[in-house]
């Protein structure tokens, strides 16, 4: 017998695109060989653009969108899942081009999930969602590079959304001196009580970039793009690198090659949507060691799931600090 469930969804006429909570039933899931009852979700800047239309995120009308969440399996016909088991998913175009966690269900590829690790439970995944599980690529990638705690400190910029808050705990915890940049200097308390030993403001960044500045950041962690990432990059201290994850501010990059070839840095770009399942598994288990429990409390908050279509604007004008949780009803 076919079940209904609550989902927002997304369609789109003449007179653009509209996001609705209304009641499916399970004829209206999409391809997959595993179901899950979803328990939670969160809020990121793509499920913003996705429920307000302000960009084409969405590929496929009509969508549930909802870029990741977290919750049990109902039914499995993949061999790495069975009925009951506790799963995460980010990315793989759920949210996009395949409905994804703004409902009661949702039906996916078991290729796209990682289990929820060892000391974890499905509500502290969300509180980590997307934009933690990023974050923590973006450390390893600098821990790849060979960067360490005593090389000096570590720029973040956006520091007081998602990706930023979480990677200021993260680096904090492991011994890096972080200096966290923002727009919201009001915000200079709850970021240092995140271990953030300084906090500056983002506007020092927002200038056209010299090919080379002086030298100040062993590594750094940017979700911005435009000038800030190209200041960035003009003062990474040789052999440091950049982790990029973001264009809050641009998809352009005013810079020069100068800093590469003169400093020999290097940028690593994050690719949180199609990250192989491995390094996924890597990401999460950091996650459930690394990441301080009692901060990620204080960085999250509840939002109601009726909730989401303002809360998806108020994510992109800036107005939504640390990690959004969202309990499907």
């Amino acid at each position: 017998m076919s079940e209904q469930f609550q989902a927002y969804q997304v369609g789109k006429n003449e007179e653009g695109q509209r996001c609705v909570l209304t009641q499916l039933d399970d004829s209206d899931l999409m391809e997959g060989d595993v179901t899950v009852r979803v328990e939670y979700t969160t809020l990121n800047y793509k499920d913003g653009l996705a429920l307000t239309g302000r960009s084409p995120i969405i590929r496929k009308f009509p969508l549930t969108p909802g870029i990741d969440f977290s919750g049990t399996v109902l039914e499995s016909e993949h061999a790495d899942f069975k009925a009951g088991d506790q799963v995460i998913l980010n990315g793989f175009g759920v949210g996009e081009a395949h409905s994804g966690g703004y409902a009661q269900k949702a039906r996916v590829s078991g290729d796209w999930l990682v289990p929820v690790p060892d000391g974890l439970d499905t509500r502290r995944a969300m509180a980590i969602g997307t934009a933690g599980y990023t974050a923590m690529l973006c450390v390893l990638a600098l821990e790849g590079h060979g960067i360490k705690p005593d090389a000096g400190d570590i720029l973040v910029t956006g520091a007081a959304g998602g990706v930023g808050s979480v990677a200021v705990a993260v680096l904090s915890k492991l011994g890096y001196r972080v200096v966290a940049s923002t727009g919201r200097l009001q915000e200079t308390e709850f970021l240092q009580g995140l271990g953030a030993a300084e906090v500056v403001d983002r506007a020092g960044f927002s200038e056209p970039a010299r090919p080379l500045g002086r030298e100040v950041w062993a590594g750094a962690i940017d979700v911005a793009g435009g000038n800030t990432l190209a200041n960035v990059l003009s003062q990474i201290k040789r052999g440091g690198a950049a982790a990029i994850c973001g264009l809050a501010e641009s998809m352009n990059l005013p810079t020069s090659v100068a800093p590469f070839i003169l400093r020999g840095i290097a940028m690593y770009g994050i690719d949180s949507v199609m990250a192989p399942i491995p390094l996924r598994k890597q990401a999460w288990q950091r996650l459930a060691s690394d990441l301080d429990f009692k901060l990620l409390d204080e960085l999250s908050f509840d939002l109601d799931f009726a909730d989401l279509p303002q809360a998806g604007a108020d994510i992109l004008d800036g107005k939504i600090r640390g990690r959004a949780i969202v309990k499907v009803p």
